[in-house]
């Protein structure tokens, strides 16, 4: 009973003077954005992408992002690494804790004679035990290994939402894209058929001789080349539908019925809300991966200096049994093991410092990489919010110069019905208002697509819901 209270005092003694060696974890350099890394962290579940494609007003695009959330197997590849990295974490937690087992034994041995003319005899055997391990974390290898796999499972976290928002604006993007094809084969379709009942006029007037040869071919030679135009807009139709196919996990081809009707090129809304960029990079999904993995990896360099302290694991075991069956009911009659073990790996020729060294690099290797993600992310917000404050004024431009180029062809071919206007100045005209419309609507897809980058590019994806 001395000898046991002499034991448990010892460990008790052991295990109040645990440490923590290497660096503990302060927070990512300042850099340019000193709070950039306090992104929303998660707990549970994982974490959805705010619905800002809401703001476009666009059913057919609300149900393709809806659909994709739950069906794209990018996604899947993503939350599929988020649970190995919790499982990771869960497994080092469990590491801290005593490990136990339970063994039964039934043998059967069969004894030679001996050589002395004595019989062979037999033997059974019967046993039942538990068994415990427990390493005491004197210097907390186990304690930073838990800490690296929790901040590397918070960066697989914010890796996850780095891949819905990317999603998103994918789809949106395409989306954006159809419809602005669409617009743009309908406008030549209009053009073509304008076109067709003017050649046919010109055709009229030349069997009347009120027409030259001359205008009929110029005439001709626009219409065929506005026809040119209509085919590789159809082509770049059918690439936009199987792209959006794929990126909801289906087979291209799938959505071609859905998306045959032409629809209106989704705009974004006149007054959007930005704050100023320095804040809305707090939830830049990279900007948090790039943290939490800084944090893992300053939680590594503990883990490899620990390595050369020494190790300290308590072994016990307890067991009943006998030569018979009834023996497993001797509850009075057992064997009980106590057994400390001090291991101490201090000549290594180096390898342990290597390996600190090898953290201590990687390590830094994250700093840097954190840094690159912080002053990318300022960039790609000041430049997508750039490029959408001037593309509403190229809008407005382009849609005042389609504007103008319409009035000017009506004037000018009202002036070549009365003969005060060649058919050159209508061709001209004409020419003119095709690319005034087909201007605006590229503008206008433009447009769009500078809000959906302006959404991604300042990480408008954390909620702490969990999606659909």
């Amino acid at each position: 009973m001395y000898k046991r209270a002499i034991l448990l005092a010892f460990f008790a003694s052991l295990a109040a003077g645990c440490t923590t060696v290497g660096p503990d974890y302060a927070g990512p350099p300042h850099v340019t954005v000193p709070t950039a890394f306090k992104a929303p962290t998660t707990s549970g579940g994982y974490p959805a992408v705010s619905p800002w494609w809401s703001q476009l007003d666009d059913p057919v695009l609300n149900s393709l992002l809806d659909r994709a959330l739950g069906t794209s197997p990018g996604l899947a590849v993503a939350q599929a690494r988020v649970r190995q990295a919790r499982a990771v974490f869960q497994g080092e937690r469990a590491n801290q804790r005593p490990k136990g087992g339970m063994t039964l034994l039934a043998a059967h041995a069969r004894l030679p004679s001996g050589g002395d003319g004595a019989q062979a005899s037999s033997l059974d055997l019967y046993n039942a035990g538990f068994d415990a391990t427990w390493e005491i974390d004197l210097f907390g290898g186990r304690r930073r290994a838990a800490e690296a796999a929790e901040a590397s499972a918070q960066a697989m976290e914010a890796s996850l939402v780095d891949v819905h928002v990317s999603l998103a604006a994918d789809i949106a993007q395409d989306y954006v894209n159809l419809r602005g094809c669409q617009q743009r084969i309908a406008l030549t379709d209009a053009a073509i058929a304008r076109q067709q009942r003017a050649l046919e006029l010109i055709q009229r007037r030349r069997q009347a001789g009120a027409a030259s040869e001359l205008d009929l071919a110029r005439l001709q030679a626009q219409l065929e080349a506005t026809r040119a135009d209509a085919g590789p807009l159809v082509a770049e139709l059918d690439a936009y539908r199987n792209a959006l196919a794929v990126l909801l996990g289906q087979p291209p081809g799938t959505l071609d019925i859905e998306l045959a009707q032409p629809g209106r090129v989704p705009l974004p809304p006149a007054a959007v809300a930005v704050a100023e960029p320095v804040a809305l990079l707090r939830s830049r999904p990279d900007v948090r991966a790039a943290e939490r993995t800084l944090a893992a990896r300053t939680a590594q360099i503990g883990q490899a200096e620990s390595a050369r302290f020494p190790r300290v694991t308590f072994m016990g075991l307890i067991g009943i049994g006998g030569t018979h069956l009834s023996d497993l009911t001797r509850l009075d009659d057992f064997v009980a093991l106590a057994a400390p073990q001090l291991s101490w790996n201090f000549l290594d020729f180096g390898r342990n410092a290597a390996t600190i060294e090898k953290a201590n690099a990687l390590r830094d290797e994250a700093e840097a990489q954190y840094r690159i993600a912080v002053l990318g992310a300022l960039r790609d917000a000041e430049d997508a919010l750039s490029r959408f404050r001037q593309r509403r004024i190229t809008v407005a431009t382009r849609a005042r110069a389609r504007m103008a180029a319409e009035h000017t062809a009506d004037l000018t071919r009202a002036r070549q019905r009365a003969g005060t206007a060649t058919l050159i100045d209508l061709l001209d005209a004409e020419r003119t208002q095709i690319n005034a419309e087909q201007g605006l609507a590229l503008a206008e897809v433009a447009l769009t697509s500078d809000f959906i980058s302006v959404q991604k590019a300042l990480g408008l994806g954390w909620t702490n819901s969990n999606p659909p």
